[in-house]
């Protein structure tokens, strides 16, 4: 099953003005920490309302030239057994590169468009349908470990390839 997970971020801004002005630098410096390594995190602006009166407010709290501002931070995981699973897999990639910066999974989605009945029996025996058209993860997949299934006809092109890397080192 695939999964897009949104986490939310509050991240410090120092010496700023204005909310706006914490927003722009607060994505700026949360992309600067994710980048290369997370470059397809999506960063947006975060939600913010009143507890009390439901009012949205402003994703960026200022007081004394410092802000602390909620983003949301979007990512795809791939091949997890459930949702809960996919939680944890983003909190630790996020949470990783932005270190003392708090993090709260606000939202699971599923993206799997395949019939919940040929799920379990294509998990079952490896050989899913999804596996030749979802990306790559983080080399959980049975086609990355090189034991695919028989259906897989990208085996023989990939094994010259990998015998072609062997020769030259």
């Amino acid at each position: 099953m695939d999964c897009r997970v949104v986490v939310e971020a509050a991240v410090p801004v120092y010496d700023v003005e204005t909310a706006d002005e914490a927003v722009r630098i607060a994505i700026s410096k949360t992309g600067e920490m994710l980048n290369p390594d997370l470059n397809y995190v999506e960063i947006n602006m975060g939600e913010r309302s009143c507890p009390h009166c439901g009012e949205e407010l402003e994703p960026a709290f200022l007081a004394a030239d410092e802000s602390l501002v909620a983003l949301e931070l979007e990512i795809m995981v791939f091949n997890v057994e459930r949702e809960e699973h996919a939680a944890r897999i983003a909190r630790k990639e996020i949470g990783q590169r932005l270190e003392n910066i708090p993090l709260e999974v606000l939202e699971i989605e599923q993206t799997d468009d395949d019939d919940e009945g040929d799920e379990d029996e294509s998990s079952a025996d490896g050989s899913g349908s999804q596996s030749d058209e979802s990306p790559p993860s983080d080399g959980d997949s049975a086609d990355e470990r090189g034991d695919g299934g028989a259906d897989d006809d990208r085996g023989d092109d990939v094994l010259p390839e990998f015998e072609e890397l062997i020769d030259e080192s």
